[in-house]
């Protein structure tokens, strides 16, 4: 029998699963893992709707902000995207 798989371990995985990278014992486990912890399914949602209003912002420079976007997470783009043009 396949130990379960615990929350951080669930962190630790997440982009091989996003990725389609995981192996197939893991996957099983991280599958199973999201069937019983539904705080695992909000950060699961939470980081794929991150990552992809991430991807626009950084496919849109220009476009305007929403007053609603945290001006830390602002920062932490800007801060990325210099990196990344380094």
């Amino acid at each position: 029998m396949t130990a379960e798989l615990t929350c951080r371990e669930f962190i630790e995985f997440l982009m091989d699963y996003l990725e389609g990278s995981l192996p197939a014992e893991q996957w099983s486990r991280f599958e199973a893992h999201i069937e019983d912890c539904p705080s695992c399914v909000d950060y699961l949602e939470s980081y794929r709707a991150t990552s992809l209003l991430s991807a626009e912002a950084l496919l849109q420079p220009s476009a305007e902000l929403s007053d609603e976007v945290p001006e830390e997470l602002v920062r932490a783009v800007l801060a990325a995207r210099s990196r990344d043009s380094e």
